[in-house]
C-alpha cells in the first residue's frame, strides 16, 4: 500500500460479485497512489466521510431496499434502507467539494433516497430501466475528454445499463445502443463543489480486466485526485437529445 498519498475509500459489498471486482479497483488506485480503505456498511462509510473525508470516494455497491418478490431470498442479507444521517453525509461530502468515482451499479442503490440520482446523475426506475444479458457488448466514445483519452471504441463482456431517469446536464461522453438508443455509459459532472464521474460498466472481473475499461477507470482516478479547473466534453460525433431518446 502507498504511504502518505491521497486517500481512496471503497464502498463495497451486495449482491453482485464485489469480491472480484473491489479488489480490482483497489489494485488499480494503490498503483497510482492512493492509500485505500474498503468498507461494506454504508452506515459506516458515512460516518468516514464526516470524521476523515477522503480525496476520492469510489461507490462499487449495489445497496437497494430489493422490494420486488424475486429478491425475497436475498433480501435478509442485503436490502438496505437510507437514513436521514446517511444521506445528508453523502450529500455533503460530495456538494462540499468531495470526489465520486460511481460504478456500475450506482444509480440502482439508494432507491429511497432521490437525491442519490441527482449526485450520479441517473437512476434505475424499477419498471422501465434494464439490460441485456450479460454479454459481449460494443461502447462507443461520442466525446474527446480527460476520462477518455487513449480510448477508442471497444467491445466488453459486461452489462448495458438503459432506459435509466437521467440528469438533465447529463453529457455523456460514451454509449452503447440496443433498443435504437444510444445509453450513456460515461459521463462526468460538477455537482455542488464537488466532482462526479460515472461509469455503468463494471457487473465483474471480466469487465475491469478489459484494457479500455482499465484505461477509462485510472483516468478517473487520476483527474479525481487531483482539483483541476472543470473539463468540458468536445463532441466526436452528432447526438440525439436524450430527451427525444425516451
Amino acid at each position: 500500500m502507498a504511504s502518505n498519498g491521497p486517500t481512496a475509500m471503497v464502498l463495497s459489498g451486495g449482491p453482485h460479485p464485489f469480491s472480484d471486482t473491489t479488489p480490482v479497483v483497489v489494485g488499480l488506485l494503490e498503483e497510482i497512489g492512493y492509500d485505500s480503505t474498503v468498507i461494506e456498511d454504508p452506515d459506516e462509510a458515512a460516518r468516514q466521510l464526516d470524521l476523515r473525508p477522503p480525496q476520492l470516494w469510489v461507490c462499487n455497491t449495489l445497496r437497494w431496499r430489493m422490494l420486488e418478490g424475486r429478491y425475497d431470498d436475498r433480501r435478509s442479507d442485503f436490502a438496505y434502507s437510507s437514513t436521514e444521517s446517511v444521506r445528508s453525509s453523502f450529500d455533503s461530502y460530495v456538494r462540499g467539494g468531495g470526489r465520486l468515482l460511481a460504478m456500475h451499479a450506482a444509480p440502482i442503490c439508494f432507491d429511497d433516497w432521490p437525491g442519490w440520482g441527482d449526485i450520479v446523475g441517473a437512476r434505475w426506475r424499477w419498471g422501465t430501466s434494464s439490460h441485456p444479458p450479460l454479454g459481449p457488448m460494443k461502447v462507443q466514445v461520442v466525446a474527446s475528454h480527460v476520462l477518455t483519452e487513449g480510448v477508442g471504441d471497444f467491445e466488453i463482456f459486461d452489462e448495458a445499463y438503459g432506459h435509466l431517469d437521467l440528469a438533465a446536464d447529463l453529457e455523456p461522453l460514451a454509449v452503447s445502443r440496443w433498443d435504437d438508443i444510444d445509453h450513456p455509459v460515461l459521463w462526468e459532472r460538477e455537482v455542488g463543489a464537488g466532482r462526479v464521474v460515472t461509469c455503468t460498466l463494471g457487473h465483474g472481473r471480466e469487465s475491469l480486466e478489459n484494457p479500455a475499461h482499465r484505461r477509462i477507470l485510472v483516468n478517473a482516478m487520476e483527474l479525481l485526485g487531483r482539483d483541476p479547473e472543470p473539463v468540458r466534453p468536445h463532441r466526436r460525433t452528432t447526438q440525439t437529445p436524450l430527451e427525444e431518446q425516451r
